[in-house]
């Protein structure tokens, strides 16, 4: 049955809701935009890279992520960044992707926003006429900064309002709670953005609540840790919540030690709207259906779950209900 499961994820269309395009940068990539800008880099093969990608915990991820970063400078490599990832898309069934990224972690380079948004929206206007590929930018604060700092991103942002559909908040969680950034989603708010919020993936399930409440964000990036709080898990199942989970993601920094260990599927069960997705791939050793696949051998997978995951990233997600409906129609 599993394997009929798996065949199942792989012919059907599919939408991925929790992707950081900064953790697409595959190692060949670094060292090409690495040696193209003169940006030197502790390490100079692809087995050096290999080597660094071997992490401990989110804060170690973290400071390769944006060393990592660091090599994208031009809109030509945005641009190079994102078609890669919008190639995954296709090769891998992925028909909507929501895709997250980090602008404050290229303005303090001195990166222009107008660069970075130029090359991502180069790559999606050429995908979507290629392959009818649909893509939605997310734009994420980074919540280890004072809010002062988003508040400003925001506002740099302001001319380009129309190419970014919702503001989202991730890295370091803990000691940074939801709440520290409410005028900033109040902002968002203002501008019709939809909103999203990492809560739960370190810190617990009062950060899920948080993020729900002083937030208002509409679903929850992570969230695993609500299994902590059976009160919670049931009320995201009755609110309808989408939880976009990321099960390699959360053996590589150690929140699970094993993906056998993840709740994920018992969530699903439980009637919670998870999602499968593949957070940074680049750096946690798969995209979408690398994710699929880890978790029929880890935890088993029939073909009923397996439709109710696709059906969940397509309700989860900011498409309008007529192109939702489209996509859910053909998992009859």
């Amino acid at each position: 049955m599993t394997k009929a499961a798996l065949q199942f994820v792989e012919r059907t269309p599919k939408a991925e809701l929790h992707v950081h395009i900064e953790g697409t940068l595959e190692p060949d990539l670094l060292l090409l935009l690495a040696d193209k800008n003169a940006i030197s880099l502790p390490y100079r093969t692809l087995d050096d890279v290999s080597r660094a990608y071997q992490f401990g915990d989110l804060q170690s991820f973290l400071d390769l992520y944006y060393l990592g970063a660091s090599v994208l400078v031009e809109e030509d490599d945005f641009y190079e960044l994102m078609w890669r990832y919008l190639c995954q898309c296709r090769n891998q069934g992925i028909v909507h992707a929501e895709i997250m990224f980090d602008p404050q972690t290229h303005i303090r380079r001195g990166v222009a926003l107008e660069t970075v948004l130029s090359g991502f929206s180069r790559a999606i206007t050429k995908a979507q006429q290629d392959w009818q590929q649909s893509a939605l930018l997310i734009l994420c604060l980074l919540r280890d900064l004072p809010e002062s700092e988003g508040l400003q991103t925001l506002h740099q942002a302001a001319p380009f309002v129309e190419q970014i559909t919702a503001i989202g908040l991730d890295s370091a969680e803990i000691g940074n709670p939801p709440g520290k950034f409410k005028q900033a989603f109040k902002l968002a708010t203002d501008w019709q953005l939809r909103k999203v919020a990492h809560a739960g993936e370190e810190a617990g399930p009062e950060f899920i609540k948080e993020a729900l409440v002083e937030l208002g964000v509409e679903r929850i990036d992570h969230g695993v840790q609500c299994t902590n709080d059976p009160e919670l898990v049931l009320s995201l199942a009755q609110a309808k919540v989408p939880l976009t989970v990321c099960p390699l993601s959360n053996v590589r920094l150690k929140v699970y030690n094993d993906l056998s260990h993840h709740p994920i599927l018992g969530l699903l069960d439980s009637g919670v709207q998870v999602t499968v997705n593949s957070d940074d791939p680049a750096y946690f050793g798969g995209y979408l259906m690398e994710n699929f696949n880890a978790i029929e051998r880890a935890l088993g997978l029939t073909e009923i779950q397996s439709r109710q995951l696709i059906s969940n990233s397509f309700t989860g997600s900011f498409l309008t209900s007529e192109r939702k409906n489209y996509y859910l129609d053909q998992l009859q």
